[in-house]
């Protein structure tokens, strides 16, 4: 059986998705929930965000737009306590093929996992990954680290911290930590929602046990093409499961992250109560919200089936991860960690951009490509209500104070004006 059940990990916050048989998410997410009170209001307002069919900020339906495929530089980290857990190059570029193909929709299987009645429903996510070429500061690199750490190693835990290897740069790298999980785990990975708190953090990335990683060398059957970072960069680009919550009776749509559902909010995957393991037969409604002569889409990256069953991401899908790159993960479209940049084809100011909106108490503000120290926010009579100002790629604009309604925004940096803009206050 897949063993795929989203965890939440309380020490990396409120976004990490993991993948286990027991179905702890739920209980987890309502802990940090009792810990953090605004936690699930900034959860809502960000996947209301991402999630929005329409949302106008995106960069890739803009009218008239050319097609953008997008480049995310990628750092392999190895973290290994023997010999055998040092993978090898051979075994990361085999992940890197994956990956490239299946968010292209290149993967040779698709034709023999994707049934035709699915096939038109299927997306080229347009992304592309590369082993980053330059560090943060500029130095060579094969974009692979290696680290021996102890036999007493907690990988879940430890990834990031000084014991394992802290990340470099998560607004312009995805970091990728390759270990092995304690004997008895049931985790095959896990990787971090685009959240507010959680984007630019240390923590950020996605966390794989090697015999889940790659297609060569430790990766161990089932789960040996590759497809649990396939499915864990879905999570780091926003999607849920295709049930939603994990083993939620039908009938239940998403409302807000307190309660119990099996939408997954992409209305091209059909509504399931629960996770297919395996590599069911097409067509089945075994856990089907509806009977329907296609049944569930279980071929889809973000279900549970063995790799090799797995095909497709839906256009639902892609709208939603475009979404996602034009807002909490824009920074890694202009990164250098690659000789090519991301987003050549866009204008730098115009690809400045302000979200979740509408926003109750905070929104952000992500210039990759230019570089911005300040924004002015008036009222809709022209009154200055807030300076703030700004210092990074990604920054944290909090307008708890101000009053609901429309606000207007001025961009500037070093006293010129860049940009213009507007936020809706709940």
């Amino acid at each position: 059986m897949k063993k795929l059940i989203t965890l939440l990990l309380v020490i990396t916050s409120f976004a990490a998705f993991s993948q286990r048989r027991t179905c702890a998410t739920m209980d987890i997410l309502h802990k940090r929930m009792e810990t953090d009170p605004e936690f699930a209001m900034r959860h809502q307002e960000m996947m209301d965000f991402i999630y929005n069919p329409n949302n106008p900020q995106t960069l890739f339906r803009q009218p008239n737009a050319p097609s953008i495929v997008v480049t995310i530089p990628v750092v392999f980290h190895v973290l290994y306590s023997n010999a055998t857990q040092n993978i090898s190059d051979a075994q990361i570029n085999s992940q890197l093929t994956v990956l490239n193909n299946d968010y292209r929709k290149l993967n040779a299987n698709f034709n023999t996992a994707v049934p035709a009645a699915f096939r038109p429903l299927a997306a080229d996510m347009e992304i592309v990954f590369c082993k980053a070429t330059r560090t943060p500061t500029g130095v060579a690199t094969t974009g692979i680290t290696r680290k021996s750490v102890s036999t007493s190693f907690d990988l879940e835990t430890q990834y990031y911290e000084n014991a394992g290897e802290p990340a470099w740069d998560t607004t312009k790298y995805l970091n990728i930590w390759i270990g092995q999980f304690p004997t008895g785990s049931d985790i095959l990975g896990f990787a971090n929602l685009p959240e507010t708190g959680v984007v630019g953090s240390s923590f950020d990335g996605l966390c794989i046990g090697n015999q889940y990683f790659g297609t060569t060398g430790t990766a161990t059957a089932p789960f040996n093409y590759g497809r649990t970072a396939t499915h864990e960069i879905g999570h780091y680009l926003g999607l849920l499961h295709p049930w939603g919550d994990d083993g939620v009776a039908c009938g239940n749509p998403y409302i807000d992250p307190q309660t119990p559902s099996n939408d997954d909010r992409v209305s091209d995957t059909p509504e399931t109560r629960r996770w297919y393991f395996g590599c069911p037969t097409f067509p089945t409604n075994t856990y089907s919200c509806a009977t329907t002569a296609n049944g569930s889409m279980f071929m889809n990256y973000m279900d549970y089936v063995d790799d090799a069953c797995m095909g497709m991401f839906s256009n639902g899908q892609k709208v939603v991860v475009q979404n996602t790159l034009a807002g909490p993960r824009l920074s890694l479209l202009s990164s250098n960690g690659c000789t090519s940049l991301g987003l050549n084809e866009v204008a730098a100011i115009k690809a400045i951009a302000v979200y979740p909106n509408p926003a109750s108490k905070y929104f952000m503000i992500t210039s990759p490509q230019v570089d911005i120290d300040e924004v002015e926010i008036f009222n809709t009579v022209g009154q200055l209500v807030k300076t703030q100002k700004l210092a990074q790629a990604n920054n944290v604009i909090n307008i708890e104070d101000l009053a609901s309604g429309t606000y207007y925004l001025r961009i500037y940096n070093a006293g010129e004006f860049l940009k213009s803009d507007k936020i809706i206050k709940k």
